[in-house]
């Protein structure tokens, strides 16, 4: 394990000057191949020296090894079903050697991160998610599985490239499509009752199809609806609290928000439904809009046209809430100037959108401590960086991103802290919780608890600083933590089936401490099994 470290180390001093992608792209080769070689020493590296690493297996590495996949490939890993393959997939997945799977992450390739369809080289986000549910959530790597649906890309360089290892041809659409993703779900159903499915990096229009149609019906979930809406949360909590307000005050929290594709929407279901759920709201629940979406077109109100069903419930209107002289398609400074917003939230994929003029703008914000989330992944899309906030905003201002970026030094010992809000933190503890207390389905409620958890896992000491989320090198307890909440709220919403030997009136009749204990058991560790039994 010294050697694989030293490696990196060495690799890290000769490489001085070069540009980080290159310098990345090598580190992951370094990872990649220790996994060829040694899976229980690789896990064993990654649990070690997680904080080092998870910037390597996941974002914002994981996006560079998907745009260069084809020419990175060595060998498969997880399995591919193609456009090619409906009528055959129950056949395929009983052909799959390990006897049970637990954990599956499942793409398409339409919208990997900001990068747009990448499509089979999306399967890196599948690997790369599991590798983190083995590292945080300790789920055994011989049950889980990363799927890639192969049904075409409609990236013309990819259909162009020689090395592409995809389907050549457009994207199935329409019921075709779903016939593809229908028959793929009710084959690892049938063979894999109780596995949980990971929807990942789906493009909108099917993020939120998919969704409705088998959340109901498996085990299942989507991390960027739901798993980015949890972490943002938790965010969005964290940030009351750091800006001197009661928990109880954030549905008076004026968010405005720039993205409103999956992630973006999701984001604002989940705050509406933590809204509804705060004691004492005398509001109307969804006839009060605490939030300005804005898209490429500018600001959306009621006026526009064809608008998707998900965005238009958040879009504004008319009523004491509304702003004066705030148009359709008003521009992001506009907004902010006129808003004064206590948050600026950026799911955009954009990156740099929020230039010197938006951030100067949130100087001017009705709170004394301004936040500014700059969501989107990889860090090329970040919608800004903490020098930037920092700088243009103030020292006061709360920053955090979802990739990883350096603390700022501020002089005269004052840190900008660069929180990382990665669905690292959630969507373990999501999947763990959902696992072992064996749902039925993964709830809304399932969800909140996760993010609720995650919230209040920073000290009040730590917010009065400016950290909203916990440092990485402690993923593994604050998974268990999380995954706990999920257990407790499965079970109280009587979704709780049990998970081997532990059935639902077990689960039921646990403390909050002995969950947590639970679940941190059943967490498994690479360590090298015995090659001669005692007698």
């Amino acid at each position: 394990m010294v050697q694989q470290v030293n490696s990196f180390r060495s690799l890290e001093n000769n490489t001085r000057g070069a540009p980080d992608s290159i310098v990345a792209l090598a580190k992951w080769r370094i990872l990649n191949r220790l996994h060829d070689r040694n899976e229980t020493l690789y896990y064993r590296v990654l649990i070690d020296n997680i904080k080092d690493f998870a910037p390597i297996i996941y974002t914002p590495t994981v996006g560079l090894v998907c745009e260069n996949y084809s020419g990175l490939f060595r060998r498969p890993r997880g399995m591919y079903f193609s456009a090619k393959d409906k009528g055959e997939m129950m056949s395929m997945i009983y052909n799959w050697p390990a006897e049970k799977v637990d954990m599956i992450v499942v793409t398409d390739g339409s919208r990997i991160l900001g990068l747009g369809d990448l499509g089979v080289q999306g399967i890196g986000i599948p690997i790369g998610k599991l590798d983190v549910y083995v590292a945080a959530a300790g789920i055994n790597p011989q049950k889980v599985l990363p799927i890639m649906l192969d049904v075409g890309t409609n990236n013309e360089k990819l259909l162009e490239d020689k090395l592409y290892l995809g389907l050549r041809q457009p994207r199935l659409e329409g019921e075709e499509y779903l016939a593809v993703v229908d028959e793929f779900m009710e084959a690892v159903h049938a063979r894999w009752p109780k596995a949980v499915v990971q929807f990942e990096d789906f493009q909108m229009k099917w993020a939120f199809e998919t969704l409705q149609r088998y959340r109901n019906r498996f085990c299942m979930f989507n991390d960027d609806v739901q798993g980015t809406a949890g972490v943002a949360l938790a965010g969005l909590l964290g940030a009351v609290r750091a800006q001197g307000r009661p928990l109880q005050d954030f549905p008076n929290q004026k968010i405005v928000v720039v993205g409103a594709g999956s992630a973006g929407i999701g984001v604002l279901s989940m705050a509406k439904q933590s809204m509804l759920r705060m004691p004492g709201i005398h509001r109307t629940g969804e006839g009060h809009n605490q939030f300005w979406v804005l898209d490429k077109d500018g600001l959306i109100t009621k006026t526009r046209k064809g608008l998707d069903p998900a965005v238009a419930r958040f879009a504004r209107g008319y009523g004491p809430d509304e702003v004066p002289d705030l148009h359709e398609g008003a521009s992001l400074v506009e907004v902010v100037k006129k808003v004064k917003p206590h948050v600026l939230l950026g799911l955009s994929g954009v990156g740099g959108i929020f230039n010197e003029e938006v951030l100067k703008a949130m100087k001017e914000s009705d709170s004394p401590r301004p936040a500014v989330f700059a969501m989107s992944n990889p860090t090329t899309k970040a919608e800004c960086t903490p020098d930037d906030v920092f700088k243009h905003v103030g020292e006061n201002a709360i920053f955090a991103s979802g990739s990883p970026f350096s603390n700022i030094s501020l002089g005269n010992g004052k840190t900008g802290y660069a929180n990382q809000a990665n669905n690292m933190y959630l969507f373990p503890g999501i999947g763990l919780g959902a696992l072992l207390s064996g749902a039925r389905h993964i709830s809304d409620g399932m969800l909140q608890a996760a993010a609720e958890c995650l919230a209040s896992y920073i000290t009040d000491d730590e917010i009065r600083k400016g950290i909203l989320f916990p440092s990485v090198s402690s993923i593994r307890h604050i998974t268990a933590q999380v995954g706990a909440a999920v257990v407790r709220a499965a079970v109280a919403e009587d979704l709780a089936e049990g998970c081997c030997d532990v059935g639902p009136r077990e689960l039921g009749s646990m403390s909050e401490s002995e969950t947590v204990d639970y679940v941190a058991r059943k967490m498994w560790y690479p360590i090298y099994s015995p090659l001669v039994s005692d007698k």
